[in-house]
């Protein structure tokens, strides 16, 4: 891809935009000239590019626009046939040029929350449905090798506990120290029955509760098969 030819696209879609430059993910959708025909092939940065164009880039075109960055992971998730995960992300940011980093994707929240906001955009476009089912599909499981904890945002844990024959899905940012506040209140044993360490101890549990909620007895404590409490032990790191 020439230089001349993407200033003149940066130039001519600015003009049609009220003569404000897009952002790179506007304009490789309105041009469909990819990012990595820009940035690290003619320009380091894409504000480089807009400044050559004869534009001064404002602070919104400083970091990805959100439509670049769910374009970009549904891109991604297209050639997987399934939503990828943290280092499927590493690894495509360091064998593609302008793709974005995690940094970019933990702006929006945790990855049950970005998947929530992934939905909804792609619910607002057509064909868009595949990712729609691959959102509604989406069950936070651990990493594909078990021995690797999660590294994002503040770690917590979601627990698994049993009192007499129901069993409570709950969280909390200290192992045991649950169980003990718990116990203190209830007239039988409290036995702990499994604790998964993650760093989306709320994404977690809604997926729990959301998962038993057919079982669901009183608040957070529900009636699970011993099917149910094999599914939940299985889990080490979400």
């Amino acid at each position: 891809m020439k230089k001349e030819h993407i200033l003149q696209e940066i130039k001519r879609t600015a003009k049609e935009n009220g003569g404000v430059p897009l952002g790179m993910g506007r304009f490789e959708k309105e041009t469909g000239i990819k990012v990595e025909d820009c940035v690290g092939r003619h320009w380091a940065r894409w504000n480089d590019a807009l400044r050559e164009a004869g534009f001064s880039p404002n602070q919104m075109n400083v970091a990805y626009d959100e439509s670049f960055v769910f374009e970009k992971y549904i891109e991604l998730a297209r050639e997987m046939g399934r939503l990828p995960v943290k280092a499927e992300i590493q690894l495509r940011r360091k064998s593609t040029s302008g793709f974005p980093g995690t940094h970019s994707f933990r702006r929006f929240g945790s990855k049950h929350e970005f998947v929530g906001k992934l939905k909804e955009y792609c619910e607002k476009l057509t064909g868009h449905q595949d990712i729609v089912q691959m959102c509604e599909r989406y069950v936070p499981r651990a990493s594909d090798e078990s021995e690797t904890e999660p590294s994002n945002g503040d770690v917590g844990f979601v627990y698994l506990m049993k009192s007499g024959k129901f069993y409570k899905v709950g969280r909390s940012n200290a192992a045991g120290r649950r169980e003990y506040e718990l116990g203190i209140q209830l007239p039988e044993k409290l036995k702990a029955v499994h604790v998964i360490r993650t760093d989306d101890p709320s994404g977690i549990e809604a997926y729990w509760h959301k998962r038993f909620e057919a079982k669901r007895g009183n608040g957070e404590w529900f009636d699970l098969s011993a099917a149910d409490v094999a599914a939940f032990k299985k889990r080490k790191f979400m």
